[in-house]
């Protein structure tokens, strides 16, 4: 075999010399016709000769290149597609202050379970403390409006007090209402429940800088950027808490799979960290523009995650029940290459006995044969033996062509 191998390769080196060869007539006729064309043109037509492996019939023959149609085949109706998990953007929240307020202690430390409205860490503002001072300010001087304006009414009723007085104290009053409620609303947009606000008291053992940064959700502390004595902004949110009931699982679709692919359709997930072990859930989202770069179609499932094995980060398998039997092109798996990175299957190029690489992608195996998702259809040529004899000629070729220069 590895004789037949260098025999291959000489044969087809020695060929590419003979048609590369010619008298000198044609050679000088040939170097007259380069200096006429444009430079672009003929860098772009040599770039596009150094992609071809151009055969004889004998090469053919030995190398044993076998082209047929591509036809459709019955492919599964579970689309198996490369993915990888994500939180739930839903069920994620960053938590910081409204207020710049320096951390007093840290209750809550990384990966620790926190429920809704539990305490993270205790916090200590100066403009907190002023605001709550200057609230219970604003309920005394309610109260004592209050009881005056009462009072005046009641003089009014029994024809004590005058109207105009009457009038005046209900005036007092209601000031000073809308200046208590305007300091208690304050104290809501800093963080601070109504339940908080209603029972802060002046002269207590807390002081009135402080407070609780709390977890708006049930979930495990994700990210903590928070230690004693920092201070923080209104506009930081050093703490993450994560909700890992469920997770997001971004999936790479292929232009092909439009079709078949809806909302509401199950997904199955298997990781490569967690051999053997299945998880369930639903697709949401089907995106309506394709990624530029990869021609690939971004399908988005909700996952069930009630271990809390799955992480954010992890790759893996997600095979979606479309419910709809598909007619894909199918080739041999050996018919596909990888050039430079690129999975490849060779077609007949424009010259007879030419034959040149097209990037395509793939989609599940079943019992040799592979379906391409994309880059090849049905009803198109292309090489289903001896594509590895090719890939050796097309690089060797260019080693020769880089030696040349």
């Amino acid at each position: 075999m590895k004789n037949l191998t260098v025999l291959t390769l000489t044969g087809f080196l020695l060929g590419s010399l003979l048609t590369g060869c010619g008298s000198n007539s044609d050679s000088q006729a040939n170097r007259q016709t380069e200096q006429h064309q444009p430079e672009s043109q003929h860098s772009e037509e040599t770039d596009q000769h150094a992609r071809e492996v151009h055969l004889t019939e004998k090469q053919e023959n030995s190398l044993g290149i076998k082209v047929e149609t591509l036809s459709e085949g019955d492919a599964s109706s579970t689309i198996s597609r490369p993915a990888s998990v994500r939180y739930d953007l839903d069920q994620i929240a960053k938590v910081g202050p409204r207020i710049e307020a320096k951390v007093v202690k840290v209750i809550k430390d990384l990966g620790e379970r926190v429920t809704q409205d539990e305490p993270i860490a205790l916090m200590s503002s100066v403009g907190l403390g002023k605001a709550k001072a200057e609230y219970i300010r604003l309920r005394t001087e309610l109260k004592a409006e209050k009881a005056h304006y009462e009072r005046e009414k009641s003089l009014y009723e029994q024809e004590i007090s005058s109207r105009a007085e009457k009038l005046q104290a209900e005036a007092h009053y209601q000031e000073a209402k809308a200046a208590y409620n305007a300091a208690a609303e304050s104290l809501r947009l800093y963080g601070l429940t109504k339940n908080d606000v209603q029972n802060i008291e002046a002269g207590s053992d807390r002081p009135l800088s402080h407070f609780y940064l709390t977890s708006p959700l049930d979930g495990v502390i994700q990210e903590r950027d928070i230690s004693p004595g920092k201070t923080i902004s209104p506009n930081e949110t050093p703490i993450q808490v994560a909700n890992l009931s469920k997770m997001w699982v971004m999936i790479d679709a292929y232009e092909q799979d439009i079709r078949y692919l809806n909302k509401g359709q199950n997904v199955s997930l298997s990781v490569r960290s967690i051999p053997g072990e299945t998880f369930e859930g639903k697709t949401d989202w089907v995106s309506y523009s394709l990624e530029k770069q990869t021609r690939t179609m971004p399908v988005r499932a909700v996952i069930e995650n009630p271990n809390q094995k799955l992480r954010a980060g992890m790759f893996g398998t997600a095979r979606i029940s479309t419910g709809k039997e598909r007619n894909v092109a199918m080739i041999p798996i050996d018919a596909v290459q990888t050039i430079e990175g690129e999975q490849v299957v060779f077609i007949p190029g424009n010259e007879e006995g030419s034959y040149k690489p097209v990037e395509v992608m793939l989609g599940s195996e079943n019992e040799g044969y592979v379906e391409i998702a994309s880059g090849l259809e049905p009803g198109q040529q292309a090489v289903i033996a001896g594509a590895f004899d090719l890939k050796s000629a097309l690089t060797a070729q260019g080693r020769s062509a880089s030696h040349g220069h």
